[in-house]
C-alpha cells in the first residue's frame, strides 16, 4: 500500500489505466459489499449522495463512507428498514514512482529512469453531478439516512450533497 496521501490521486489526471489482464500484482480493493441492508423489500424515499467535482475516490475511502453510512444507519433504523447501494467501481490503476529516501539514497534510486511506476491501488472515477452511494428507507427514517450520508460524504476527497427523489 501507498504510503503517499490521497490528496496526490484525488484529481483526475492523464490517461486511466483499466486492463488488469496486462498487468501484474493488483492489490484487491477494499471494498467488497455493495449492498447492505434489506435487499428484498421496496422503498418509497431515495436519497443519492451526489459528487460537487470530478475526482478520485480510492478503494479505501469508498469502503471507509460504505462503514460509516451503514452502521449508522443500522444502529438508528434497524437492518430491515433500509437498502444502500455504492454505485462506482474502483476500476482505475494508481501507479507510484517510488523514491528512495535517506542516506545514500542518490546512490539508489534511478530517478526518472523507468518512471511509468509501480502498482499502488485502485480508485474509482467519479464524475461531477454522478451519484456515489444510494439509500433507500422509509419516509420517517429520511432525515437519520441524510446524516448518514453527510457522515459518509466526509469520506470521500470531493464535496459532496445529498439529494432526496
Amino acid at each position: 500500500m501507498s504510503r503517499k496521501p490521497g490528496s496526490m490521486y484525488r484529481y483526475v489526471r492523464g490517461q486511466l489505466t483499466t486492463r488488469k489482464e496486462y498487468m501484474g500484482g493488483i492489490p484487491n480493493p477494499r471494498i467488497t459489499q455493495f449492498m447492505n441492508g434489506n435487499r428484498q423489500a421496496t422503498f418509497p424515499v431515495k436519497l443519492s449522495l451526489v459528487s460537487d467535482e470530478q475526482c478520485q475516490a480510492r478503494h479505501g475511502a469508498l469502503e471507509a463512507a460504505r462503514i460509516t453510512s451503514n452502521r449508522f444507519m443500522e444502529k438508528k433504523v434497524g437492518l430491515t428498514n433500509y437498502r444502500l447501494r455504492v454505485l462506482v467501481f474502483p476500476h482505475v490503476i494508481l501507479r507510484e514512482n517510488k523514491q528512495a529516501t535517506g542516506a545514500g539514497a542518490d546512490r539508489v534510486s534511478q530517478g526518472m529512469r523507468s518512471s511509468y511506476g509501480k502498482i499502488v491501488s485502485s480508485a474509482a472515477r467519479v464524475k461531477r453531478n454522478q451519484s456515489v452511494i444510494t439509500i433507500e428507507t422509509q419516509p420517517q427514517f429520511v432525515k437519520i439516512a441524510k446524516s448518514a450520508l453527510r457522515k459518509a460524504g466526509m469520506k470521500l476527497p470531493s464535496p459532496c450533497h445529498v439529494n432526496q427523489s
